[in-house]
């Protein structure tokens, strides 16, 4: 099957993910397409579509929440997985230790499924690079008590692309390459 990938990222964490996941569409036979939303053609063209928007502030980046607006009758035709990268925050571990972890869903979660009929959402955790961002981000990630570092589970994420690259059949074009 041709599958796109659309992802909105702000610092290239997200479209990582969206990489990684592209990875495992490909081995498992499928086509994959990763591309930023505002790059995304028409979505007739594709047999299957993944979301994904790095989440700040608890929404989802503009561009991401826009191209489900917009292509919302195409995406309900078609099987339809979200996903969210971060943000970071710190919870109690076991051994009185702060332990990184994702935050809870988006706030508008409900209308990003209602729009697309999506089969599964999942939220990963993050990267935070304070290098990379600028005055404003850093204030927010202090606020949040983030950690700064890298927390994507890539075995996790890898896993989630191996579960939707199985709930596709694989197309006699797209086992060819074609």
């Amino acid at each position: 099957m041709k599958i796109l990938i659309a992802v909105a990222s702000k610092h290239r964490s997200t479209r990582e993910i969206a990489d990684v996941i592209a990875e495992e569409l490909r081995a498992a036979g499928h086509l994959a397409d990763v591309r930023a939303p505002d790059d995304v053609g028409d979505v007739a063209t594709y047999d299957a579509a993944i979301v994904g928007s790095a989440v700040y502030m608890g929404n989802w980046l503009g561009a991401a929440r826009r191209f489900v607006e917009d292509n919302r009758a195409g995406l309900s035709s078609i099987p339809v997985w979200l996903f969210s990268s971060g943000p970071i925050v710190l919870h109690s571990g076991t051994i009185g230790h702060d332990q990184p972890t994702s935050a809870d869903d988006p706030a508008h979660l409900d209308a990003l499924l209602d729009a697309t009929g999506a089969r599964d959402h999942r939220v990963f955790a993050g990267k935070v690079d304070l290098h990379e961002f600028n005055f404003m981000e850093r204030l927010a990630v202090r606020a949040a008590k983030a950690s700064e570092g890298d927390f994507r589970d890539w075995e996790a994420i890898r896993q989630w692309a191996r579960d939707i690259a199985a709930a596709l059949p694989v197309t006699v074009a797209s086992a060819a390459g074609a």
